[in-house]
């Protein structure tokens, strides 16, 4: 089974951190120091302390293919990957246009569905919506989850526990 990682706003957490609607201080994002070595290219990243290292392990222990779908491309291996304490991942490469023409459905919706070629999988992105889902539901002849992130918080506790339960599933 595959899992199809985004960064930002799925691993990267981002967006104002108060109450919706609140007009009280914005929270600060946790600051993470680095868990393990990294080379040279990741060590200055300005992002990176943002990201918790543990979700590495957390990732890796769901027993799925991971694979990057994200605009990092080749950084999410270069900086990300090493910061999680994970190896280099497959990427996603994008096509370089839509020729379907403007629709409700997120860009990466129909190259994720074309590269997975049938194998069951997980999507975990911020910006997926019921459009997505339907979509996948009516186009992709395996199992798959495409499941929505808060952006402010990125993937939490409560993310895992709808993926375990669906691999389990």
């Amino acid at each position: 089974m595959l899992l199809f990682l985004d960064v930002d706003g799925t691993l990267l957490p981002f967006g104002a951190m108060g109450a919706a609607g609140s007009s009280g201080p914005v929270e600060a994002y946790p600051l993470y120091e680095p868990a393990f070595p990294l080379p040279a290219e990741a060590v200055d990243h300005p992002l990176l302390a943002r990201v918790d290292p543990a979700l590495g392990a957390r990732l890796a222990s769901l027993g799925c293919e991971l694979a990057w779908a994200t605009t990092w491309m080749d950084d999410a291996n270069t900086c990300l990957a090493p910061w999680l304490g994970l190896p280099p991942l497959p990427l996603v490469d994008w096509p370089d246009a839509d020729d379907e023409g403007p629709t409700r459905l997120h860009w990466k919706t129909r190259p994720l569905v074309s590269w997975a070629a049938g194998r069951d999988f997980i999507w975990v992105d911020d910006e997926v919506t019921g459009a997505d889902r339907a979509w996948v539901a009516g186009h992709h002849p395996g199992r798959a989850l495409v499941h929505r992130v808060e952006a402010q918080r990125g993937l939490v506790d409560e993310d895992f526990t709808v993926l375990e339960e669906w691999i389990r599933g």
